[in-house]
């Protein structure tokens, strides 16, 4: 087999002397860059040479283990892991995990806006050198246990130097430990770092998988850099595709991961042996989502040769999920895509076969220019899952000569996995829409000329209008699991909103204020009531679960693809929920599940669907309500997509539990019966307060609000009645499956039959506000929670599904009126002139017309 440094060393005279593994580990390429002619090209790093996933873990494994048995248990417990960026980056979490207690910290090319700096170093040899410690931590490098340094090769040692120096001079320590796949320093360089280390009083220690020189002829970077411009003035072919004939570039397909919540993307902030538990935990069921994905691909065998493509820095995160999907029995390759600039020449004598050349996505600091993915091309893969984080996912990373465009035309199945961009608590939260606080701009001064080392300061840039967070999740933002919804909201928990009822009702009714500006005070139900809550949960739990199957199941059939629940928050959220459970519990099929704000009279989050979009297909996605009313909402809906072309690709329709208005197409049943849910407030829907719509709060580029009721955890069900219904889903799917198929036969079209009763009965007790007028079960609840209630319309001979309203009229000293003729089970009419003076002095409603 030939090495494949062969052709550099045949016309540069570089010769590589060391153990007989380095032939094995390294091979030869030549660098366009005017500091250094050659590159020693890793075949087990993973960057620039794909490789099986765990051959590259594996080695950093390997090298963790080393380093605790140098250390001992004691000192491996205190110890902290430092790794460089970008190559080492995944390699210094390998070896993080071999050690098993180290938290891991990689250096960042890349600013983050408020991030605290613990210092910076050069990398004197590298085409790009300021490197920042932007720990989340602060106290993380200040320990005194031993600091171990990890690289890719050691081929100088003046980079180790620089941050040994910045470092020392900050948070002295007795011990250090420097890790690299190979040490390929020569006898000078080897003892500098000797005296160096006994100038700071230290112990330094080296652990490496083979060591050995290059040895470079006189000359050498003026005739490297002469063969570099000579190769790169002649016509390149284009690299081998995988059809001989010209296609069409096959679309990319968006897969959801559900990355654990509260786990960082990488170690840019810090990673801990907690973290890496944690997404240990979440691997398999992201490998079962990639499995599916990938087996849909076109390999004519059924089993894909696949390559795991990272991103720059973000190495470990594709490392692992690479590594999972080789457990799993497929053939995979790991590589990632890189910033260095390096010639390639198709030659199996030389290390870099072929490149991919693609603009910079992600908004670097240091300016647009050219990124590379080596050795994809031409690599024999069916299929490439290219993994970047969302501070990455931006329209160059989609643009036609984006990097998707380029895998595209050299593999014929391309997926793209999107992580979270994780921001340190200091941070502000500005991830997503393919922008990051880590993409701002940011300065270097104070270098210092004798060491050339460059302690850092780093210059916030405004922040652009198109940064919007990633989606809150539980349980720092509601108490639903992490994987059940992502909140495309702004957490308000500390901002005053409450007011009392009547204040509401009047300001709103006079037209001081919208209903979406302030809260209700969280009503907290009598005993007597949530006992009536669990009975109306047990006695109506398999009658949910049914309409639950029976739309999503309706979802399922005419959403082609995998379908993107998007929920109205927070009605809609626990029918989302409930759907995704369905969803996997049936299917295997782990549904993406987002809430969004709607606010009647002002449209839905604007912003949110431009999250949505950068996100996801808008074909693909499905809006989730708990039950129609009049059907106000949908019409808000259908004419807020309407109204906008840049929002053409959402489709209008909801998908709701209950339709008893006649209002939409897709249901799961249009009864109007009690859903729980409705039934409380917060308390059963994740803690999460409605949606908050307010000038001074929520600016033009912002989402709409909401609050987290922290406090009221103890009087939480939101997970009781999830469980209650997932408990009964068994017991109901042979109905579903019978009841879909006569249902996706039968004629669904909306009558809006709901809509034509609403303005009757506006117009005939006088009210002349439709706006007063809440149909249906769920809605008249919502009014004897949250509204000055004037009366209610009970159809006559309603039974127990109208237990809980006659309880809460009862409390609130409003009149049940039993009609004849009713379309909804009950209504509820909101007090139609309403002042303060409105009500009784014992504070209940006045129920004269």
């Amino acid at each position: 087999m030939v090495w494949t440094g062969t052709w550099v060393a045949e016309r540069l005279g570089v010769e590589l002397i060391g153990d007989e593994e380095l032939p094995a580990l390294l091979g030869l390429a030549l660098r366009r860059n005017p500091k250094r002619a050659h590159l020693l090209v890793s075949s087990v790093l993973g960057k620039h040479v794909p490789q099986h996933p765990s051959v590259v873990y594996g080695s950093g494994l390997g090298l963790g283990l080393r380093v605790r048995e140098l250390l001992g248990a004691e000192e491996a417990a205190r110890a902290v892991v430092l790794g460089y960026a970008e190559t080492a980056t995944a390699l210094g979490h390998a070896v993080a995990d071999g050690i098993g207690t180290a938290p891991y910290l990689h250096s960042t090319r890349r600013p983050v806006p408020g991030a605290a700096t613990a210092g910076g170093f050069e990398e004197s040899h590298s085409h790009a050198t300021s490197h920042l410690l932007l720990p989340e931590d602060p106290e993380l490098l200040s320990g005194e246990g031993p600091l171990v340094l990890v690289d890719d090769e050691f081929s100088t040692g003046n980079t180790v130097l620089n941050t040994l120096r910045a470092l020392h001079a900050r948070h002295p320590r007795e011990r250090y430990v420097v890790v690299a796949l190979v040490d390929m320093r020569g006898p000078a360089d080897r003892d500098r770092l000797t005296a160096f280390a006994a100038e700071l009083g230290a112990r330094v220690d080296l652990v490496t998988l083979a060591a050995g020189t290059v040895l470079l002829p006189d000359g050498v970077l003026e005739k490297g850099q002469a063969l570099v411009a000579r190769h790169e003035a002649e016509p390149v072919p284009a690299p081998p595709r995988r059809s001989p004939a010209p296609r069409p570039a096959p679309r990319p397909v968006r897969i959801g991961l559900d990355w654990p919540a509260g786990v960082p993307d990488g170690g840019r902030h810090g990673f801990t042996p907690e973290h890496r538990a944690r997404l240990e935990a979440a691997l398999p069921a992201m490998t079962g989502t990639l499995t599916r994905a990938l087996a849909d691909g076109p390999a004519a065998d059924g089993s894909p040769r696949v390559l795991v493509l990272g991103f720059e820095e973000l190495m470990y995160a594709p490392l692992r999920i690479a590594g999972a999907l080789e457990d799993a029995g497929l053939d995979v390759r790991y590589s990632t895509t890189t910033r260095s600039p390096v010639l390639a020449v198709d030659d199996p004598g030389y290390a870099i076969r072929t490149r991919l050349v693609f603009p910079a996505h992600d908004d670097p600091a240091d300016g647009p220019g050219d990124r590379y993915a080596y050795n994809v091309a031409g690599g024999g893969f069916d299929a490439v899952v290219a993994v970047v984080d969302s501070a990455a996912d931006t329209p160059l990373l989609h643009a036609p000569d984006g990097l998707l465009a380029r895998l595209a035309d050299h593999i014929p199945h391309v997926v793209l996995a999107v992580l979270p961009s994780y921001a340190p608590r200091a941070t502000e939260p500005a991830t997503g829409t393919g922008t990051d606080p880590a993409t701002t701009t940011g300065s270097r001064t104070g270098e210092d000329s004798d060491t050339g080392t460059a302690p850092v300061t780093v210059v916030e840039a405004p922040e652009r209008s198109s940064m919007l967070p990633e989606p809150l999740r539980g349980p720092a933002f509601s108490s639903y699991a992490p994987e059940e919804v992502g909140w495309l909201l702004q957490d308000l928990s500390d901002a005053e909103l409450e007011a009392p009822t009547e204040e509401r009702e009047e300001a709103i009714q006079s037209g001081g204020a919208h209903y979406a500006e302030s809260l209700p005070v969280e009503y907290q139900p009598t005993a007597a009531y949530q006992e009536l809550f669990h009975s109306a949960l047990e006695a109506s739990a398999a009658r949910i679960a049914h309409a639950v199957g029976t739309v999503t199941e309706t979802v399922l059939a005419e959403k082609a693809g995998r379908p993107v629940l998007v929920s109205l928050a927070r009605a809609g959220t626990p029918v989302g929920v409930l759907m995704r459970r369905w969803a996997r519990h049936r299917h295997g099929l782990d549904l993406p599940h987002y809430a969004v704000s709607i606010v009647r009279g002002r449209g839905i989050d604007a912003n949110a669907l431009r999250w949505l979009a950068a996100h996801h297909d808008p074909a693909d996605v499905v809006f989730v309500d708990g039950w129609t009313g009049k059907g106000a909402i949908s019409r808000e809906l259908a004419a807020a997509l309407r109204e906008s072309a840049e929002f053409a690709g959402f489709d209008p329709e909801i998908a709701v539990l209950a339709d008893p208005g006649s209002c939409v197409r897709t249901y799961g049943t249009r009864e109007d019966f009690l859903i729980p849910s409705a039934c409380l407030n917060s308390t059963v829907s994740g803690l999460i307060s409605r949606t908050v719509l307010r000038a001074d709060l929520v600016g033009p580029d912002d989402f709409h609000g909401a609050k987290f009721y922290r406090e009221l955890s103890g009087a939480d069900v939101s997970g009781a009645f999830l469980d209650a219904v997932e408990a009964r889903f068994d017991e109901v799917a042979a109905d579903v499956d019978t009841g879909v198929k006569e249902l996706l036969a039968a004629d669904r079209t909306p009558t809006w039959e709901g809509w034509a009763a609403v303005e009757r009965i506006s117009e005939e007790y006088g009210i002349h506000d439709v706006n007063l007028v809440k149909p249906g079960v769920g809605e008249t609840t919502r009014v004897l929670l949250r509204r000055v209630p004037w009366k209610i319309l009970a159809r006559r001979g309603a039974g127990a599904d109208l237990a809980h309203v006659r309880l809460l009229a009862e409390q609130r000293g409003v009149p049940v009126e039993e009609v004849d003729g009713l379309p909804y089970t009950c209504v509820g009419l909101i007090h139609p002139r309403y002042t303060r003076g409105a009500t009784g002095a014992d504070g209940k409603a006045v129920a004269t017309r």
